[in-house]
């Protein structure tokens, strides 16, 4: 019964850091996640664990954990639903982004104007030519990202984003989910 993507109701007696198992039932049947989205799965797994504390609630990003699986089992294309989960991953985790308005002057975000997006800081309005647009972010994927309806154009840039966000955060140890889209 305990399987990865199975939702369970656990009760546990704990006494200082270790905790004894003493009942685990399904809740619901687990999402049939294969390829692509098995593999997104178990990066959204890895991301909670290394992000969240131990025995820290977050019921909000329960929930949207359990959506992101709903998506991922339907089969849509897993990179918006990600992107979003990482998204609210990084706020339950003390670290939300500043999307809407330029770091600094406080202007709103221009859909047409390139940004780069500072950790800690939020979107510094650059200009975007070349191979400098790879580590630039467009203002109509910062504000897709904000309203939670990235379209495809947006995937590629949002994601550069994340992983930057996400390694930036996490410092140098590497996930090792991320090793299965290299190896398959």
């Amino acid at each position: 019964m305990l399987q990865p993507f199975r939702p369970l109701l656990l009760s546990w007696n704990q006494r200082g850091e270790m905790g004894t198992l003493t009942g685990a039932d399904q809740v619901a049947s687990p999402p049939a996640l294969l390829a692509e989205p098995l593999f997104c799965g178990i990066y959204a797994n890895e991301l909670l664990m290394r992000f969240l504390q131990r025995s820290d609630p977050h019921p909000g990003l329960f929930d949207r954990y359990r959506q992101l699986l709903g998506h991922l089992s339907a089969g849509e294309t897993p990179q918006p639903p990600l992107r979003l989960f990482e998204k609210h991953l990084l706020e339950a985790a003390g670290f939300g982004m500043q999307l809407d308005r330029e770091h600094g002057s406080r202007e709103p975000v221009n859909l047409d104007a390139w940004y780069q997006y500072v950790p800690e800081s939020g979107p510094v309005r650059r200009a975007g030519s070349g191979s400098e647009k790879d580590h630039l972010v467009s203002g109509s994927a910062l504000l897709a990202l904000q309203s939670g309806a990235i379209e495809p154009q947006h995937q590629r840039e949002l994601k550069r984003l994340m992983r930057r966000l996400i390694s930036h955060y996490l410092g140098d140890k590497p996930l090792k989910s991320q090793s299965l889209f290299y190896e398959s």
